[in-house]
């Protein structure tokens, strides 16, 4: 009667143990050089159940990083060496990375529990260990800024530019101090007495009113015209779908007048056709004087035909131009009796 029941007991006890011996070795077969910490479990490497919560882990690793550190351990007889020591506070180091970010120790208990997946734990592994550690859209935000914030101060710098030419401009200068004279801005009387000022003061005063007059008055377009933030590329992104949902309705608008329609091109339209065959981008296009876009217009440069006939007599003036010029003359005798590449002897 005995023996029965010792064999149910023996089998009970069997059908236990078996399936955690497996679940063990599994777990055992699943650890590999190169992943994590290698051969041995971070578990037991920093002395602590799986279960343990994320302060018991550092609780862990601050007692043991202080006891192998480098600086502090000190080697006994029977104990580990120093190499041995440090080699102990890199695996420990490397156990507490892998156990104190939640994520990683997700993919490192997934990996215990399936050692099977073999590479899929390398590619779990590797592409948390190579990803950035700075959120690439953040990287790419500071990177955008960064460009618009030297395309404002470039472009700042060219219309100051083009300002302090314009004041030294005969032209422009006149007729600034013309409208300040109109405006009175120019025709004050001399204070007397302590608000009195001196020639030098009055002087940069009367260039003050002029510049603010040139920069006010005058228009000046293309790349030296007045920044403005709308057109940097941070604004230029944030409004991409905008100026994208414009550009639609504004093409769908002009099949349907102009190809459709069969309406008539206004000015604009003109403006913009002509442009388009010369290939110009609108900044180089408003650079033009207003008597060369009036010639275009009654060119009629719009139709392609018309424009064809333009740009070959361009070609051919410019042909001229060329054969006529005494600077070219010079270059192309140059060119053929020396050229840059010509051997002489020639003591100069």
């Amino acid at each position: 009667m005995a023996a029965p029941v010792r064999l149910a007991l023996t089998g009970r006890l069997l059908a236990v143990l078996v399936p955690l011996c497996l679940v063990s070795v599994r777990s055992v077969d699943g650890l590999v050089d190169g992943l994590y910490c290698g051969t041995e479990v971070c578990y037991d490497v920093l002395g602590v159940t799986r279960d343990a919560a994320k302060a018991e882990i550092a609780r862990a690793y601050r007692q043991l990083a202080r006891r192998f550190h480098p600086d502090r351990y000190r080697a006994e007889p029977g104990q580990d060496s120093a190499e041995e020591a440090h080699q102990r506070f890199l695996q420990i180091a490397t156990a507490y990375e892998t156990l104190k970010d939640e994520d990683s120790r997700r993919d490192y208990d997934y990996m215990l529990d399936h050692p099977e997946e073999y590479y899929q734990h390398y590619y779990a592994y590797y592409r948390r260990r190579l990803a950035p550690k700075v959120d690439v859209r953040l990287v790419i935000l500071v990177t955008i800024c960064a460009i618009s914030m030297f395309q404002y101060y470039s472009w700042h710098s060219s219309y100051n530019e083009a300002i302090n030419y314009l004041v030294t401009v005969p032209k422009y200068r006149l007729q600034a101090a013309e409208i300040a004279r109109q405006q009175g801005l120019l025709s004050r009387a001399k204070e007397r007495g302590k608000n009195r000022k001196s020639k030098e003061e009055i002087r940069e005063q009367e260039e003050e009113v002029i510049r603010h007059i040139i920069k006010t008055k005058i228009d000046i377009k293309g790349s030296y015209q007045k920044p403005s933030v709308w057109d940097i590329l941070l604004c230029q992104i944030l409004l991409a779908p905008l100026s994208l949902a414009r550009y639609v309705a504004w093409y769908v608008s002009w099949v349907y007048r102009f190809r459709l329609c069969g309406q008539e091109y206004g000015q604009e339209e003109k403006l913009y056709l002509i442009r388009k065959n010369m290939r110009m981008s609108q900044s180089q296009f408003d650079t033009l004087e207003d008597s060369t876009i009036e010639d275009f217009l009654q060119r009629e440069l719009w139709i392609p035909d018309n424009y064809q006939v333009y740009r070959h007599e361009q070609e051919e003036e410019m042909k001229v131009r060329m054969a006529t010029d005494p600077r070219m003359k010079r270059y192309r005798r140059w060119m053929r009796n020396e050229g840059p590449g010509r051997l002489t002897f020639a003591d100069d």
